[in-house]
């Protein structure tokens, strides 16, 4: 029969196939015949706020070290998405109710004068959490506040989310290689980007001095390809840098020689340019 189905169990879904639909939309093209746009739009007054979530002290009940370096990172952020015409927020040190509240209040705002939003996250984490400084809150949580269905006003405009965290306790030894160096319904969960610092479930290293590997590496490659590459490419040069470039050196036994690799997830449906 034909018709349209989910990869599920018969008894968790309805018949989503019964009506015999192709379940596709044609494609909208313009009067010469054009297809749309694979680009994100930024015919706005301003591109976009960035929000910084940048916990460094903890609670002692939590038992987290100081995130020593954060602050570095929050700075270099701060910086780089400035000059790319951002308005930028920083939110230090935040519990769990302070980083909902503030996210709220910003899913709840108007950004129809925004082409984009940005959101940087930086804590101790864990698997499918995001730590504020009194304990850890999910991170599906945090970023469904700007669904479709719950942020009208970034409807169809990309949502970056920039996680500097670690997402287990995994340590990734390294291994040697040869190298030769217009109107149309849309997925609430569409239009989102997530950039991992590091892989599911590893740590995510962090230099006190110089912040983390993979901050540092994304606010170098913004600096010196954001007005001129996509998203994507820029992003596969941070994990590019941060693969070849690091490696931990720590007194740690088991620490020392230790290797990382960010992960991206992208939901989005253009190319994100950060410049017209």
């Amino acid at each position: 029969m034909n018709g349209d189905y989910v990869d599920a169990r018969r008894e968790d879904t309805p018949d989503a196939g019964k009506d015999g639909g192709s379940g596709q939309q044609p494609i909208q093209v313009d009067a010469k015949g054009h297809s749309h746009d694979f680009r994100y739009s930024l015919n706005y007054p301003i591109i976009g706020h960035c929000i910084i979530i940048n916990n460094k002290n903890f609670d002692h009940k939590t038992g987290m070290n100081q995130r020593n370096g954060t602050d570095v990172d929050a700075g270099n952020i701060m910086s780089v998405f400035r000059k790319l015409g951002y308005i930028v927020k920083v939110y230090n040190d935040q519990t769990v109710q302070q980083i909902v509240q503030v996210l709220t209040a910003v899913a709840r705002d108007d950004h129809s004068r925004c082409a984009s939003l940005v959101c940087v996250l930086l804590s101790h984490g864990d698997e499918g959490v995001f730590f504020g400084t009194d304990g850890a809150v999910e991170f599906k949580s945090l970023t469904s506040l700007f669904r479709g269905d719950r942020c009208l006003s970034l409807v169809g405009k990309p949502k970056l989310f920039f996680i500097q965290a670690c997402r287990g306790t995994e340590l990734d030894p390294g291994v040697e290689a040869d190298s030769a160096y217009g109107s149309m319904r849309i997925p609430v969960e569409a239009d989102f980007l997530y950039a991992y610092s590091t892989a599911p479930g590893y740590y995510s290293w962090r230099n006190t001095m110089t912040g983390s590997w993979f901050i540092q590496s994304l606010c170098e490659m913004m600096t010196r390809y954001g007005k001129e590459l996509e998203l994507m490419q820029i992003i596969t040069r941070v994990n590019h840098k941060v693969a070849l470039d690091f490696e931990s050196t720590s007194n740690m036994p088991g620490f020392d020689a230790k290797k990382q690799i960010p992960c991206i997830v992208s939901m989005l449906t253009k190319e994100m340019y950060f410049t017209p």
